[in-house]
């Protein structure tokens, strides 16, 4: 009746579902009138839509590979060898420059002087040229000029050498790890911030929010959907043992068993599980019998060493020898240890600044959102600035930390495609020389946004998982 029509129309909630549902069919239908256009511009061009082109050969030659890629390889493979790049500078990148910008954000409230000297002038640098010039500046002005690998800079001495660096590359002491070792930690890292959506999506089903709007309906609906196809990739990035197929990679497991240093990391990666169970053991007896928790820290204690062990001794690791001939002078070759090529060097070193500088900023603004009672009641308890810093002060800042820090990762996520300016072979560079070749830039450059867009989403996820964590419950 009419009646219920006006109770319906007046309803708010009626208008909140009506107006998205209104949004939703607006934007599947330009998606369909852009799809629609595209497919009538191929087609009177003679193009058809497709990604058959990846099983051809690509022809052409990559500087560094961990999937052994070979010129005579296909497509798919230069792109997925390309995307193993990109993951490998942002991986990098992101430890990197959370180490620096917490140095520098701790160090701008340091009493020594000079230390606060120096972080506040890095900070107004570095954030102040643009990330491209620094590239050029690393590349050019710092790591190409370095000597000729005839002649190369060996320290301390040709006898003993634990760094070697010439235009060749970077030679530093490293683990004896194959190409393959270092994908599987790769792949484990992936594989771990899918573990973050697979817990996300866990809690979604669990809470069962689906009503107030179709935002919540999409998003128990996705996370019901997500969970299955979660698995599949974890199975794919953990067990697989397929290096063909248009999966050119093994399983994290398999690669890292494919040695016995990988083996012994997959010990080490075992020993997390009892350190975290005797963490939150020792935690409990404490808070909740008033104990005093050594047994479960000498246990802790005693698997560190047992890890520390490991790292030291059943890793395999080398130090740098360069090739010397018998009358004493360089061949160019170097032997052992773990390589760097230039251009690698390059972009994480410019995106570790880059990038560290604002976290710097972020560091330094959470510090200062911590009340200045807590800096004085840690000095009334007798604690130095150090000691206040880090069990007082920093971890009530990470609740002001974090959530900005999301931003940043997925900034250098996103800036590691500028690796294409200095020569190196990330996803953007391969992606633009296929897409050169084969004619194909509508699918070339939908797969690099679907790569970019499902990491930085992944970042996203993992980093809001990580600030619910930190921020404060409420009893």
């Amino acid at each position: 009746p009419l009646s219920s029509i006006q109770t319906l129309l007046r309803d708010e909630r009626f208008w909140k579902i009506a107006f998205q549902a209104l949004i939703v069919l607006f934007v599947v239908d330009l998606f369909w009138h852009f799809s629609a256009t595209l497919n009538d511009n191929m087609t009177g061009r003679g193009i058809k839509f497709g990604f058959g082109f990846l099983k051809n050969p690509a022809g052409f030659a990559m500087g560094e590979s961990l999937l052994d890629y070979q010129a005579q390889d296909s497509y798919g493979k230069a792109l997925q060898s390309g995307i193993v790049n990109s993951l490998r500078v942002m991986i990098m990148g992101v430890i990197t420059a959370t180490t620096v910008g917490i140095l520098a954000g701790v160090a701008s409230f340091s009493d020594n002087w000079l230390l606060y000297k120096i972080s506040r002038a890095y900070v107004g640098l570095v954030r102040n040229v643009p990330l491209l010039l620094q590239l050029f500046f690393w590349y050019l002005a710092v790591f190409f000029s370095f000597p000729a690998p005839r002649t190369p800079f060996v320290f301390p001495n040709s006898d003993l050498s634990w760094f070697i660096l010439s235009k060749k590359g970077i030679y530093l002491p490293g683990p004896a790890f194959t190409p393959a070792t270092w994908t599987g930690l790769i792949m484990l890292a992936v594989s771990l911030l899918l573990v973050g959506v697979f817990i996300r999506s866990i809690k979604v089903l669990r809470r069962g929010d689906y009503r107030g709007g179709i935002g919540p309906m999409l998003n128990f609906g996705l996370s019901a959907l997500f969970i299955p196809l979660l698995l599949i990739a974890e199975f794919f990035l953990l067990l697989s043992w397929s290096g063909d197929k248009g999966i050119y990679f093994k399983g994290a497991f398999p690669s890292l068993m494919s040695s016995a240093q990988g083996l012994w990391v997959i010990v080490l990666l075992a020993l997390i599980i009892p350190l975290v169970l005797l963490g939150r053991w020792r935690t409990q007896v404490m808070v909740e019998q008033g104990q005093s928790g050594k047994p479960q820290l000498i246990a802790i204690a005693l698997l560190l060493i047992l890890g520390v062990l490991i790292v030291l001794f059943a890793l395999g690791w080398e130090a740098p020898a360069a090739v010397i001939k018998d009358d004493g002078t360089f061949t160019g070759g170097v032997t052992g240890g773990l390589k760097l090529s230039l251009e690698y060097s390059a972009i994480v070193t410019g995106l570790t600044f880059y990038t560290g500088a604002f976290i710097a900023e972020i560091v330094r603004a959470g510090i200062q959102s911590v009340s200045q009672g807590q800096w004085e009641a840690a000095r009334s308890l007798g604690l130095s600035s150090g000691l206040a810093m880090r069990m007082v002060v920093f971890p009530q800042a990470l609740r002001v930390i974090i959530p900005p820090l999301n931003s940043e990762f997925a900034n250098l996520a996103k800036n590691s495609s500028l690796a294409i300016a200095i020569g190196f072979a990330d996803l953007y560079s391969v992606a633009n020389t296929t897409f050169n070749q084969t004619g194909r830039p509508v699918e070339v450059f939908l797969l690099m946004m679907a790569t970019y867009l499902i990491i930085n989403l992944l970042i996203s996820v993992n980093m809001n998982q990580l600030n619910s964590a930190v921020q404060f419950k409420e009893r």
